[in-house]
């Protein structure tokens, strides 16, 4: 397949109005929130990097702001996770070990700077 053909059909399979985070994975709103969907292999830090990324980035929050997970972990195999700006919504746990954390959110910018630690781990 010709280099213009392959970017045009990958343009074309990825969902309308999906974002990549710089980590690579992807982000996908979805009415009252955000997925991020499992892209091989991914830990609990890349999934809260995109989905951190896309709330500074995409949506203009504020670092200082809360992100919820709203899927509940332990995220099986394969298993996008769900994100929610509505602590209503949230899960119990936020899948991260996070000292004094409670339920299952933490700021947008201590999600984004997620994606400087997986830079690091290179």
């Amino acid at each position: 397949m010709r280099p213009v053909a392959l970017l045009l059909a990958l343009t074309l399979a990825l969902p309308a109005q999906a974002f990549t985070a710089q980590n690579g994975l992807l982000v996908q709103p979805d009415g009252s929130g955000f997925t991020v969907p499992w892209r091989g292999r991914s830990g609990a830090s890349d999934f809260w990097c995109a989905a951190g990324d896309y709330a500074i980035r995409v949506l203009h929050l504020n670092p200082a702001e809360v992100i919820y997970r709203a899927s509940p972990p332990k995220r099986g195999a394969g298993e996008a996770v769900r994100f929610t700006l509505d602590p209503a919504q949230s899960a119990e746990k936020s899948g991260l070990f996070v000292l004094g954390a409670k339920g299952g959110g933490i700021t947008a910018g201590h999600a984004q700077s997620l994606c400087e630690f997986r830079k690091l781990r290179r």
